[in-house]
């Protein structure tokens, strides 16, 4: 079974770096409401566009997440 979006994003947090995965790993870290357990492209690409508290490129996250399918 897949892990979770988040469980894995958070294997990539790293205050120092400016890559987008850190950055993108760092903010979701601090959002209470990110939907922790999904491993669905839907569901966490609505909640960046529509929910979270900070914005993020979301061409970025397609990159991410190709990533995080490859893993």
């Amino acid at each position: 079974m897949r892990k979770s979006f988040y469980t894995w994003l958070m294997t990539e947090r790293n205050p120092k770096s400016n890559s987008p995965k850190a950055r993108l790993a760092d903010l979701v870290f601090e959002e209470t409401t990110f939907p922790k357990h999904s491993s669905d492209f839907e569901t966490i690409s609505r909640y960046l566009e529509d929910e979270a508290s900070f914005s993020f490129n979301l061409g970025d996250f397609d990159q991410i997440w190709e990533e995080y399918l490859a893993h």
